[in-house]
């Protein structure tokens, strides 16, 4: 069988497939002419959405497409074709994310940046810091990800929230509600955590009438998708202490324009999109074990309900 690479690093990917899986004919390129010619002779991609949706605008087509990426907002594009299967990347970024999440958890509570800026002034600066332990945690989002998020903030000690397409009973969370319980748990809790994906119902969720509900000492933490905060609400809420924080890693543009309110938002700290990196080995391993149930005609992990979005 033919495999088409399509990623940044297909060098890197493509070694490790051709160990993994000697019997497959790994294509790939860094000629975007070449890699066109490649795509018509292979019914099996894997790369990064981007680079493959200019390929299904071309008019190339997969049987079975695996994306790199945990979200596949650009394969969705209008006019773009959806009589494939499509499978984007799940289970490989749940610790690197728990980590991403955790890491400014703590910050929080350590007041890690308050302390830096007392240093760079040579102020003494002893305040105590608090801990995990007993906080409120609401997880937007309670997917592959945010199952994984949850069991890692689990032994600090504190009481997990949730929120899903469907209110539902699910461990380790004490409530997990609907979108439509959203406004109520915000008020309720420490830390609010997007892990929501791209679809049309996500888009502005968090605008101004949101953000008074949350806490005056919440902190919000956005690693779903850009588009799911309203730019101006988010930095206004800042302002008028409708909230204590917001640690942001993804925007509706990226890079972040120059003149764009978050550079200067008081109580925003910018990321640049680096919570979740994808490992290439993990990739690899998850492809292969999702190329094996293709070939047997069974379940993919991962795949996308184009209807839904994810």
């Amino acid at each position: 069988m033919r495999v088409l690479i399509a990623e940044h690093d297909h060098p890197v990917y493509a070694q490790l497939l051709r160990q993994a899986a000697p019997d497959l004919e790994v294509l790939t390129s860094g000629d975007s002419a070449e890699l066109a010619r490649q795509a018509a002779e292979c019914q099996v991609w894997l790369g990064q959405p981007d680079l493959l949706a200019t390929l299904l605008r071309q008019g190339h087509e997969p049987q079975w497409l695996q994306s790199t990426w945990a979200g596949i907002t650009p394969l969705l594009a209008d006019g773009l074709p959806r009589h494939y299967r499509l499978t984007r990347a799940v289970g490989i970024f749940g610790q690197v994310m728990a980590e991403y999440v955790l890491t400014y958890m703590l910050g929080h509570e350590r007041e890690v940046l308050p302390r830096l800026v007392s240093q760079v002034e040579r102020k003494w600066d002893n305040r105590q810091g608090q801990s995990l332990a007993g906080r409120k945690v609401l997880i937007v989002g309670t997917g592959d990800i945010g199952q994984t998020v949850a069991q890692f903030l689990l032994p600090f000690g504190v009481e997990l929230y949730g929120i899903a397409s469907e209110a539902r009973e699910q461990t380790p969370f004490v409530e997990v509600g609907s979108l439509a319980d959203l406004p109520r748990l915000v008020g309720e809790v420490d830390y609010v955590i997007n892990l929501l994906p791209n679809t049309p119902n996500t888009h502005d969720l968090y605008d101004a009438a949101l953000f008074k509900q949350f806490k005056p000492t919440g902190l919000f933490i956005n690693v779903g998708r850009g588009v799911a905060v309203v730019d101006a609400d988010l930095v206004e809420a800042l302002k008028e202490g409708h909230l204590a924080g917001a640690v942001i890693d993804v925007c509706r543009q990226e890079p972040l324009p120059q003149r764009h309110p978050f550079w200067t938002a008081w109580g925003l700290l910018l990321t640049g999109h680096s919570s979740a990196p994808t490992s290439p080995p993990m990739m690899v391993k998850l492809f292969v074990e999702n190329l094996r149930a293709y070939q047997a005609g069974e379940a993919l992990r991962g795949e996308v309900d184009f209807s839904r979005g994810y």
